[in-house]
């Protein structure tokens, strides 16, 4: 198939405005628990519909008191927190324009934002950040004013006199064609481009995956976000969620998710591969280093098979049911309550998830409804949905969306969530957008069905020496899969054969090594030639060239000693590959794998 479109009935009114939906909740159902704020004692406190619009209120008319005016653009630079919602509202609500920066980004990256954005204001974290952006100040003209959450700028700007009749103008006078937010890409292969988002984008994007996703779109429902929301994916839940009147906490706070999932209690979750892949990785090691290794695989086994029977639409075997009973006791319910006992349901984006541990997490009782977009396309343009789901693939467009595959297998999306245009640049506007399709860049194919598979990136194609054409993102997801592995990057490009760059996962290695009597800091330079550790990456990688034909199966690796970060510059804030920074680096490495 090549092309398939969802029709729909959705439409966002000319005079709609992303910051209605918090007036409207306060309005229409004003006790509700909008929040989960956590307090000074670190507990969750509740924060209502109607208390919420009226901090977005306060802090909105410190924006005019401010001077800002209607489409200039206001920087956030900060980790996942309360704040940064309530400031993304009051923006809105004055008729501004927030500029997302990841919290992680370096000078340059800052610098390079807040010029070419034309920021005339920017709301940051914490002290370093303040330093941060005072070191390019200089560099980033049009830069007025500047707050720091840490150091109170919510209640410094919620003090200013409120002009209540000047925000009701502002507020009515916004148009859902006007711009929201311009999102920086990634940055992969250059400087990264301004996105502009409208308020019909996002708008869009929230009416449509809140009306097919019910399960998890509900009066019921409570996430707790800690997915950055400088990220597209994380912002459109937000909205979604604040759209739904759904109960949301924030955290930033990784290394302690578990004890907040265990106190906040989600009903489904957003997050990337990654987390999944850890969440499993480690259930598997802390039962093989407690002894229950063989129930663990017995079970994992098993949760596969009977997410496998369920889909195919058929009864599950009885032997198989009274197995998932048994399991789901000794197993698959500790693995929930270590969630919170509540969640039934995620959503997962960024990168493939793999069929089998999304079966894993759907026998255990938690169904992952895995996505496709990206910043273009305002988040999701194509989603498993509620009564249409088949895994292994990202899902049918989303209503009002239309997919089509060009000759060469690149996909191309039509609708309401593609983007406007890239800010201040005209040449990459044309580029991407032709007759309305935005050109993704992501190769792809449609099953009869119409639901997309994603099988590579076009400008990541490996062309080996014979000519093959070797997609590397599903040889390299299959590997990330691996407990052991923390990043990989697959090398061939005018070579005779595959070979694949392989980092070790920090967390994972020491409870590794302390099972093969290994000491567990060991040095990883004097790790890398262990024989049993090559052993346990060989298998990962056949497992991995299961996918894929002889030729484009990864036949050499090498084991690196550093992994790949963000801070290392190896990784974008999304986790992507820079992959000419890896090849630059590593270029010793890659050639000792050809010599």
């Amino acid at each position: 198939m090549r092309e398939f479109s969802v029709a729909t009935t959705l439409a966002v009114a000319e005079d709609a405005g992303l910051a209605d939906m918090v007036f409207d909740n306060a309005e229409q159902r004003p006790d509700n628990v909008a929040f989960g704020r956590r307090g000074p004692d670190q507990h969750w406190e509740k924060v209502t519909s109607r208390a919420f619009a009226a901090e977005v209120t306060a802090a909105a008319g410190g924006l005019i008191a401010a001077g800002i005016q209607p489409g200039e653009r206001i920087a956030i630079m900060s980790k996942t927190r309360y704040e940064w919602t309530l400031l993304d509202y009051a923006i809105w609500a004055v008729g501004a324009v927030s500029v997302p920066v990841y919290e992680t980004s370096s000078a340059e990256q800052v610098q390079w934002i807040l010029s070419d954005s034309g920021a005339v204001a920017a709301i940051v974290e914490t002290a370093e950040h303040t330093d941060l952006v005072e070191s390019v100040r200089a560099e980033a003209p049009t830069l007025r004013t500047m707050w720091t959450i840490e150091d109170g700028c919510v209640e410094q700007l919620s003090k200013q006199p409120l002009d209540a009749a000047e925000l009701d103008r502002r507020r009515a006078a916004v148009r859902s064609s006007e711009l929201a937010t311009i999102i920086y890409t990634s940055g992969t292969t250059g400087r990264p481009k301004g996105c502009e988002l409208t308020h019909e984008n996002l708008l869009f994007e929230v009416l449509a995956t809140t009306s097919s996703l019910p399960s998890l779109f509900n009066e019921d429902a409570a996430t707790l976000l800690f997915l950055p929301i400088a990220h597209v994916l994380g912002r459109v839940i937000q909205c979604a969620i604040v759209y739904s009147g759904i109960q949301l906490g924030h955290t930033s706070d990784i290394k302690n998710l578990t004890p907040d999932l265990q106190a906040f209690r989600p009903t489904f979750l957003l997050a990337i591969p990654r987390v999944f892949e850890k969440v499993y990785n480690t259930a598997k090691q802390r039962a093989h280093a407690e002894g229950h290794g063989r129930i663990f695989d017995r079970a994992d086994g098993v949760a596969i098979r009977y997410s496998q029977a369920l889909e195919k639409g058929g009864r599950v075997p009885l032997a198989l049911a009274v197995q998932h009973r048994i399991f789901d006791r000794l197993v698959y319910s500790k693995l929930r309550a270590a969630l919170g006992g509540r969640c039934a349901g995620a959503i997962s984006g960024g990168a493939p998830l793999g069929e089998r541990l999304a079966h894993f997490f759907h026998g255990l009782g938690l169904f992952v409804f895995e996505g496709y977009g990206l910043t273009e396309t305002t988040a999701a343009c194509c989603l498993n949905l509620d009564g249409a789901t088949k895994i292994g693939t990202v899902g049918r467009p989303i209503p009002g969306v239309s997919v089509q595959i060009a000759e060469d297998g690149e996909i191309m999306v039509r609708g309401g969530v593609v983007f406007a245009r890239y800010w201040h640049n005209e040449e990459a506007t044309k580029e991407a957008l032709s007759d309305g399709w935005f050109h993704t860049g992501d190769i792809g194919e449609l099953d009869d069905d119409g639901f997309l598979r994603i099988t590579g990136r076009k400008k990541e194609i490996i062309v080996t020496a014979a000519g093959k054409n070797v997609p590397p993102a599903i040889l390299e997801d299959r590997l990330r899969a691996h407990a052991l592995i923390s990043q990989c990057m697959v090398v061939g490009d005018k070579q005779p054969f595959i070979a694949a760059l392989i980092t070790l996962d920090p967390e994972a290695l020491p409870a590794w090594c302390t099972a093969h009597d290994l000491p567990a800091d060991i040095d990883i330079d004097k790790l890398r030639d262990n024989p049993e550790l090559h052993e346990e990456i060989s298998r990962a990688v056949e497992n991995a060239n299961k996918a894929v034909s002889r030729a484009e199966a990864i036949k050499k690796f090498r084991i690196l000693s550093t992994d790949f970060t963000e801070q290392g510059g190896e990784l974008t804030p999304s986790l992507k590959l820079k992959r000419a920074v890896v090849l630059q680096r590593y270029a010793e490495d890659v050639s000792a794998l050809y010599n």
